[in-house]
């Protein structure tokens, strides 16, 4: 009988823990579901003053879903939804005075496929799929997912990746510090990052008339890699390489500690490294009158490929140093004039020298203007 009662007692102590851990668990969750009849072309303004992820899908209905899964705290948090004229909106805060970092979780939301979404979040992970309109927020810490969208983009997350991709959109993709990748994109998007690289692969203008046609591209402290920029490209990057695989119109590069490497370009180039080496091939019509090409490293050699037949006038200008007397030098294919200035000036706190060389070629439509400093330039024909 002892032991009876024994083992029942147990039994009781184990139902009773399994009833307060779930109990527990039950306490730090909590699941809100709403639906609304909506119309395509409306809004959904959705502010989150908690931290919390959103994920937002485009469907085939004309109805609003809202599944919000929260954790944590959850009896601090406050959530509304208010249907209005525009559309819907919804809020999450937290009840009573402070906030409470404990709290967070995901918001789940079907919209129309023609829809338009502003948001805030103070910290979570984005991932909008499927949506054509008009959208635009900010996260304060978390990823940036966007694909199959259509419209407008105006997003920024203030530390985290983007990635961009098979979308149809203008506007703009920002981050503090992270990466951004964009990637099977028409349209005119601008991509920014204070601290990460940036890649565009198979961005193209969308068809018909456009707000905006080129590459604009700048991050503090990251590369920049482009695929193609048929009409043109702007980058700048304040650490980092820059590559530009095939460029038309023109190519606008500059960075402030790395090498900048342009494969392919049809067009005027202007590319300046404060402390790297630079690589153009130009690729276009020799007897253009307008692609002007100018291009400046205060550290690193510089090499130009044009063709053999290429109009040209020709300004070239190495800056040494008494050190690098003996390593700088001007590679040409063409005949040129080289010239070395005959006294030593002091520059900035150093004496130095030029070696200049100088031609006038098939006309000498273009300006080409090379200068670095205490390296090498290579001008080649193709």
């Amino acid at each position: 009988m002892k032991n009876t009662k024994s083992v029942m007692l147990l039994i009781l102590v184990l139902v009773y823990a399994n009833t307060v851990i779930a109990a527990d668990l039950d306490a730090g969750k909590k699941d809100i579901n709403k639906s609304f009849k909506v119309k395509s072309g409306q809004k959904l303004l959705l502010e989150l003053e908690i931290g919390a992820d959103i994920i937002i899908e485009g469907w085939d209905k004309n109805e609003l879903v809202v599944n919000a899964k929260l954790k944590g705290d959850v009896e601090d948090i406050e959530v509304e939804f208010d249907e209005t004229s525009a559309g819907v909106e919804v809020y999450a805060g937290y009840s009573g005075w402070g906030n409470n970092n404990n709290t967070g979780g995901v918001f789940r939301i079907k919209v129309p496929s023609e829809f338009d979404v502003k948001f805030t979040t103070m910290g979570g992970d984005i991932d909008f799929s499927k949506v054509a309109g008009v959208l635009s927020g900010q996260t304060m810490g978390g990823d940036v997912k966007l694909n199959m969208l259509k419209g407008e983009v105006h997003i920024t997350t203030m530390g985290g990746d983007i990635k961009l991709t098979d979308s149809d959109v203008d506007g703009y993709v920002k981050t503090m510090g992270g990466d951004v990748n964009v990637i099977n994109v028409t349209g005119n998007v601008d991509a920014k990052s204070m601290g990460g690289d940036i890649r565009q692969k198979n961005v193209k203008r969308r068809s018909g008339d456009s707000v905006g046609d080129e590459v604009h591209i700048s991050t503090m402290g990251g590369d920049i890699d482009v695929d193609e920029a048929p009409f043109g490209a702007k980058v700048k990057t304040m650490g980092g390489d820059v590559s530009i695989n095939k460029a038309e119109k023109y190519v606008d590069a500059n960075t402030m500690g790395g090498d900048i490497s342009v494969k392919s370009v049809d067009g005027w180039v202007k590319a300046v490294t404060m402390g790297g080496e630079i690589y153009v091939k130009f690729i276009g019509d020799p007897d253009s009158d307008d692609k002007n090409i100018n291009l400046k490293s205060m550290n690193g050699d510089i090499r130009l490929i044009v063709p053999s037949g290429f109009s040209m006038d020709l300004d070239l200008d190495v800056v040494y140093e008494m050190r690098y007397e003996d390593d700088v030098e001007i590679i040409s294919d063409f005949n040129i004039v080289k010239k070395h200035s005959e006294e030593w000036e002091r520059e900035d706190g150093h004496k130095r020298k030029h070696l200049y060389g100088t031609a006038s070629l098939n006309g000498g439509k273009n300006k080409v203007k090379i200068t670095t400093y205490n390296a090498r330039i290579y001008l080649e024909s193709n």
